[in-house]
């Protein structure tokens, strides 16, 4: 072959490598919500029976921010995303958050007790110390993450529990002791 030749091809290999780099992704952007969710730090208090609540760090990897519309579990017949607010007395209440979480992009959201957490409610089996119990997180987009969560005792956080949701009308706040929300 001629130097022309494969000057040439060098070079048309070069604009086909440009080319096809430009048809792809130029970021490494997360295909889902749930793809661009890293959970640490997760654990669950520990409850014999009724209301538990979860907490973690959720680090939002992606350059738009992600909403978690709600959560399930294996240990609990029914669970919110919930929040702490004050209620129309002015006392301190849990309630579930409308709208769901938000992570913001390239941010971390805290679920931690008094403050956004997963609300555990009507248990299926005690949470002891020790156990694992695993959560599945559903994003906004429909798709979902799941992790698992070591139980852990924990006295702190008594707040009562507000099953209106604090939203519309002042309903009388049901205690629920020992959730540690």
């Amino acid at each position: 072959m001629s130097s022309f030749t494969l000057r040439s091809l060098a070079a048309g290999g070069a604009c086909a490598a440009v080319l096809l780099t430009g048809c792809s992704s130029s970021t490494d952007a997360p295909a889902t919500e749930a793809d661009a969710i890293t959970v640490s730090d997760q654990w669950v208090k520990a409850a014999d029976t009724g209301m538990s609540a979860a907490f973690a760090q959720l680090t939002n990897t992606g350059d738009r921010d992600v909403r978690i519309v709600s959560v399930s579990s294996p240990a609990s017949t029914r669970m919110e995303l919930h929040e702490i607010a004050t209620g129309a007395d002015g006392a301190t209440v849990m309630r579930e958050k409308q709208g769901g979480v938000t992570i913001a992009a390239n941010g971390t959201h805290a679920l931690a007790p008094g403050e956004d957490h997963l609300m555990l409610m009507e248990l299926t089996a005690p949470l002891t110390p020790g156990v694992t119990t695993t959560f599945t997180l559903t994003f906004e987009d429909g798709s979902t993450t799941d992790f698992d969560a070591q139980v852990r005792d924990f006295s702190g956080n008594q707040e009562n529990y507000d099953p209106s949701g604090g939203h519309d009308s002042p309903a009388p706040a049901a205690t629920a002791p020992g959730h540690g929300g």
